[in-house]
């Protein structure tokens, strides 16, 4: 990675990592709220860090190397709009995906819309609440689709937490009918192996495709045997949604044994995650491809027939990166960015200790035609801003901003807040905006900052995980030419070809 030149008055030098139901507006049910953490994404927080590094970060904000508890600080080609706090959903905020004039928030609670036709006066439409982590959430036409990737005791929005030893547990993906979006709908429910962590829209005029990603089997989980090496595929007819069901489960990692394919982790590859599925994926319909990031695996795979996705090239790195997480194409589909989510989101990964090249995104190229491409690792790009140690901060989800001839991307970094970069050259990222928080606490470990941070129609929006929403206008001779580029419709993992 080329280093930034740090901001004046920016310099950081912090200590060692560490590890209401009655004002819903059309609210499905008045069923029980309670979130369910998710430890491959938010693992518990509250514990104390020790003494010294509490006076550490203290210091750190007393010279002003970090900033204060809640403080706000950008870049001066930032420029913060508005926020909207939690209301009636209080669980964790997850993903976002847009249509029209609307944001559509995740929460591990339900979801919530916002109109966004006035970016700087955003205003909840309605909140649902269905609660079943992570509730990662994605719209096409007239259909809202939820990944419940936590044990409920069924398929209702009134459903309670349970073991997932138990037979009739139930997790995977919950679909809604927004035609009337102030009160949504909730018409079909889609039972899959091992729930749905995650899942990507793989749209048709007809019929819409859903990969549902998922991973973590046991044995003694009914509904989430080993080996667990691929995805579930999901059919939904867009005229009867009713229908939706598994048409396919492809396996992407083969191999014998009880574990299948895919990196063995440690103690083979020491802290590397073993592969027992994916975390995500993300497919660029134009180019008939898709990228899954697959615990210990990134692969690259053919969509040329969407209920049969082909496994095209296969990478690992197995010194830096612990979990690869997600997906980013550029636009020319000639390269991929991939985040490492070392410490699972609740870790201070973002410190001299760790260093620039764990917990950070892997820039890789693609070389060759069709069968035949490869991916090619170029560098790494991680934020040298250094957060406090009850900050955790780590690589996390960011869409493309669309202009011609740039590579341009903007990424969440939980606690280390927004980074907007570019990666033209993979071999020399470098950042270019900024806008983050001080830390939540500097007594006790706090999950939070921003979960996904996107840029549709001009501006960008991040759902942060404590915080609310959060609107930020960019303007910088970089970037300006992406706001005359309009979507009518935004699933970030469903990238669209921008310039069609």
């Amino acid at each position: 990675m080329t280093p930034t030149p740090t901001p004046p008055g920016r310099r950081r030098l912090v200590g060692a990592a560490v590890a209401a139901a009655g004002l819903l507006a059309a609210l499905l049910t008045a069923g029980p709220a309670a979130a369910v953490p998710d430890p491959g994404d938010v693992p518990a927080a509250g514990a104390s860090v020790p003494a010294r590094q509490q006076a550490e970060a203290r210091a750190a904000i007393g010279k002003g190397e970090i900033p204060g508890v809640d403080e706000i600080v950008h870049s001066a080609n930032i420029t913060p709009l508005a926020n909207v706090p939690k209301d009636a959903l209080r669980g964790t905020n997850s993903d976002l995906a847009f249509q029209g004039g609307y944001a559509f928030a995740g929460n591990y609670d339900g979801f919530r819309i916002f109109d966004i036709s006035d970016p700087r006066r955003p205003r909840t439409v309605t909140q649902v609440l269905c609660p079943g982590s992570q509730n990662d959430i994605s719209v096409s036409g007239d259909l809202l689709f939820l990944s419940t990737d936590s044990s409920r005791s069924d398929d209702s929005c009134a459903s309670t937490t349970q073991p997932a030893t138990e037979k009739s547990s139930w997790e995977g993906m919950k679909i809604f009918d927004i035609s009337d979006i102030r009160n949504p709908r909730y018409v079909a429910a889609v039972e899959t192996a091992c729930g749905s962590h995650t899942h990507t829209l793989v749209p048709e005029r007809r019929n819409v495709y859903v990969y549902v990603s998922s991973y973590a089997p046991d044995a003694a989980f009914p509904d989430c045997q080993p080996p667990h090496d691929g995805i579930s595929v999901i059919k939904v007819p867009r005229k009867a949604p009713e229908r939706a069901a598994v048409v396919g489960f492809p396996v992407l990692f083969p191999g014998e044994g009880p574990d299948g394919g895919g990196n063995p982790g440690g103690p083979v590859n020491p802290g590397v995650t073993k592969t027992t599925g994916c975390h995500d994926i993300t497919v660029l319909p134009s180019e008939d491809l898709a990228a899954g990031a697959c615990m210990g695996d990134g692969i690259l795979f053919s969509l040329r027939d969407p209920e049969h996705p082909r496994v095209i090239d296969r990478v690992q790195d197995n010194v830096n990166f612990a979990f690869w997480h997600s997906a980013t194409f550029n636009q020319r589909a000639n390269k991929v960015v991939f985040t490492d989510e070392l410490g699972g989101g609740g870790g201070a990964t973002c410190n001299p200790e760790t260093g620039p090249n764990r917990g950070a995104d892997g820039i890789y190229d693609i070389t060759g035609k069709g069968d035949r491409r490869k991916l090619v690792f170029r560098n790494y790009f991680k934020i040298d801003r250094y957060q406090g140690p009850t900050e955790n901060c780590v690589a996390h989800n960011g869409s493309l901003i669309p202009v011609r001839g740039r590579d341009l991307m903007v990424q969440a970094w939980y606690q280390g807040g927004v980074s907007v970069w570019e990666f033209t050259d993979s071999r020399h990222p470098r950042e270019i905006a900024y806008f983050e928080r001080g830390p939540l606490s500097t007594d006790t470990n706090a999950t939070g900052g921003s979960w996904s941070a996107y840029y549709y129609n001009g501006h960008i929006y991040s759902n942060d995980i404590v915080k609310g929403l959060d609107v930020l206008r960019l303007h910088d001779r970089r970037t300006d030419p992406a706001e005359r580029v309009r979507m009518d419709e935004l699933n970030v993992q469903t990238q669209p070809d921008y310039f069609d």
